[in-house]
């Protein structure tokens, strides 16, 4: 139901053909939703790379939590729990610990960042350490270095009111929780962003209401259509003259109201005005809007469109679109609610 604009219909049927080859059987259902639902069938954008990776990641899921870090990567920081006496068996066990640290209401987090050690060949007798660690700068985590050569992974954990950017347009701000556990390699590409001076190029240029298929709070009303209209604004977030580096699929929570995902590996992204629960895990999630502010979300999708069709698919395309800037919020917004709802 999100697609890119400049799909060919034919690749549509060559991707569906490569993902059968190149997937085992476990990975048959999600292919088939995603083929359905992704827009990336661009022969010239490798999304078959993002699709098959699937198969090599350990999402680190426990109960339906996230804990999920980057491997080849080791982050500086104070240490708050020394490695050498502290080790497990996973990484999600040493991110669990670190979140661990970060559950109270009474101020920032006492960790913020967990390194781990997991390659028993490469890392001797440092396997299983885990290090927790605190950032002076969460939204620049401080890198000591990165690699195939580097034996750890790390991961970033955000607290209540902490990890939250601004995009900004001029119908107001969106600010947005940054999912690292969940997204690891997305919020990185976020955290990029925001050390750039503009965004040339960011922009919304979709827009779909609601229609008559979900209430305000975005649930679905018993037997209505499923869109269109979808319920959803997308754009892109690729600032011109860098470079783009394609984003591994990253899937935790279904979509819900004030999602923000990619579409396939990016740069195009949406935000989501509806719980789409018959959407899956097709696209990955790494933020959420704010619920205060999807009233500005929901003025987007009111703006004036004209009609089209992606891949056979009826659309909705603004008139005028809408620039994005991408921004460190000023401030703390303290406890926040972000819509989100493991599953």
């Amino acid at each position: 139901m999100v697609r890119r604009p400049n799909d060919p219909e034919h690749s549509r049927f060559a991707s569906l053909v490569l993902l059968l080859v190149a997937l085992f059987s476990c990975l048959l259902v999600y292919a088939v939703v995603s083929t359905l639902l992704n827009p990336t069938v661009n022969p010239q954008d490798s999304s078959f790379e993002s699709l098959e990776s699937v198969a090599g990641i350990d999402f680190g899921e426990k109960k339906g939590e996230c804990c999920r870090g980057i491997e080849n990567l080791e982050l500086w920081g104070a240490a708050v729990k020394w490695g050498s006496d502290f080790k497990f068996n996973s990484s999600v066990e040493c991110c669990q610990a670190c979140k661990a640290m970060c559950s109270g209401n009474d101020g920032p987090c006492l960790c913020d960042t967990w390194v781990f050690c997991g390659n028993k060949d490469a890392c001797g007798s440092r396997f299983g350490e885990c290090w927790l660690k605190k950032q002076k700068d969460t939204l620049s985590p401080d890198r000591q270095e990165a690699g195939q050569t580097v034996s750890w992974a790390s991961g970033i954990v955000f607290g209540k009111g902490e990890g939250i950017v601004e995009m900004e347009t001029e119908y107001g701000t969106l600010h947005i929780k940054l999912f690292p556990d969940c997204a690891p390699y997305s919020v990185t590409y976020i955290l990029e962003l925001l050390t750039l001076r503009h965004c040339a190029g960011c922009q919304i240029y979709r827009a779909e209401s609601r229609g008559q298929s979900w209430d305000p709070q975005g649930n679905h009303i018993k037997d209505a259509s499923y869109g269109p209209p979808f319920a959803l604004i997308q754009g892109i977030l690729e600032a011109q003259g860098t470079p783009f580096k394609k984003i591994p699929m990253e899937a935790c929570p279904t979509i819900r109201r004030g999602s923000v995902a990619w579409i396939g590996s990016g740069p195009e992204f949406f935000i989501s005005l509806a719980n789409h629960e018959e959407w899956k895990n097709s696209y990955t999630i790494f933020g959420s809007v704010l619920s205060e502010d999807m009233e500005i979300a929901e003025k987007i999708a009111q703006l004036p469109t004209k009609s089209d069709v992606w891949n056979n698919i009826n659309v909705s395309v603004l008139q005028r679109p809408i620039p994005l800037v991408m921004r460190r919020m000023k401030k703390s917004l303290g406890d926040v609610n972000t819509n989100m709802k493991s599953e």
